[in-house]
């Protein structure tokens, strides 16, 4: 069953967090800041790289996005379908899936691919999903939530539920 936001931002006015979360952090490093720059007597166009997250950020990024998969059902050997991300947003769900031990697969169907029982789209994607999946929506109010008051420390193996063996 998918958790939505009962409140729309459209109904409030409001931008939704999770863009301006996703503003802050991503800066949108795709796309090239193009600024003017005077040289002698013609200007000239200078062209440079929006601050893009770094590794740190991205890592614990990551994490958050882990932990909340964790408590969904993800984890060593589970299925974890994605939907719809944007492409920033499905590489750093990649490295949070890859992070628990999981397997990941695209989904681009309505039905679950490969036994899977946990996925992440977006609010967009949702209802073209099927609900035997539990979906993690990145841009719902409620995940955002979670992402804010979780912890972006390091996976550890009590959270995986991993039994290590003496040597």
């Amino acid at each position: 069953m998918s958790q939505r936001s009962s409140v729309s931002s459209k109904s409030t006015g409001a931008v939704p967090m999770f863009e301006l979360i996703r503003s802050a952090v991503v800066a949108d490093a795709r796309r090239p800041l193009s600024i003017p720059v005077p040289c002698s007597n013609v200007r000239r166009l200078v062209v440079a790289e929006v601050d893009a997250p770094d590794y740190d950020e991205l890592d614990r990024w990551s994490n958050r996005i882990a932990r909340m998969l964790l408590r969904l059902g993800g984890g060593p050997g589970v299925v974890v379908a994605t939907a719809g991300l944007p492409r920033l947003e499905r590489a750093v769900t990649r490295w949070a899936i890859a992070k628990i031990g999981a397997t990941v697969v695209q989904s681009t169907c309505v039905e679950p691919r490969h036994g899977a029982g946990v996925g992440v789209t977006i609010r967009a994607r949702r209802s073209e999903l099927t609900d035997q999946v539990r979906w993690l929506v990145l841009d719902d109010r409620s995940t955002l939530a979670g992402y804010l008051t979780g912890s972006d420390a390091p996976i550890t193996d009590d959270e995986l539920g991993v039994v290590r063996r003496a040597g």
